[in-house]
């Protein structure tokens, strides 16, 4: 899934290609910090634009130093590149414990946690899924077993969105 836009051009340039001249930007800055890229959002929120990254380490966590770091170093080099020409606003946070779920990657790692998925088209009249996570099939399905003791499947591509749930 990835960067999401609220447009699909920007100054001429498909969104893609802004996406891919961002993360070339960032993925050496990330590299040098040991800090993986979960998300990339870069939107228009009324008159101006946001850019909103959403950084991960696997072991240990985000600190609010590496976010201050990436969101400094990032800054910097995209004033240099004059990738974004217009007034944004850039945010770096961790994607927190009830992090959304996008990319095959994401349901590998959380397998075994309880996850809440929101579909496209109702099935049997419900657009709404909770159950534990058991990860994604060869075939790219994303696999979870619902209270009722059931396993669903559900391609990517039917995912409106999906989330960490919060264990209490």
């Amino acid at each position: 899934m990835g960067i999401s836009f609220a447009h699909s051009f920007y100054l001429g340039e498909t969104m893609v290609d802004v996406d891919d001249r961002i993360r070339q930007l960032l993925d050496p800055i990330l590299a040098s910090l040991g800090l993986d890229l979960w998300d990339l959002e870069f939107q228009r929120q009324g008159p101006k634009w946001l850019l909103r990254i959403y950084i991960d380490r696997e072991e240990t966590g985000v600190t609010l130093n590496d976010c201050e770091s990436v969101s400094r170093d990032l800054s910097a080099a995209l004033d240099v590149e004059d990738i974004i020409t217009h007034a944004y606003s850039l945010e770096v946070s961790s994607p927190g414990l009830d992090r959304t779920l996008s990319k095959p990657e994401h349901f590998t790692r959380f397998a075994g946690s309880t996850v809440k998925i929101k579909v496209y088209q109702p099935i049997d009249g419900q657009k709404v899924f909770r159950g534990k996570l058991l990860g994604v099939s060869d075939e790219g399905m994303v696999k979870v077993e619902i209270p009722a003791g059931m396993i669903m499947e559900f391609s990517m591509s039917m995912i409106t969105k999906a989330s960490l749930e919060i264990e209490l």
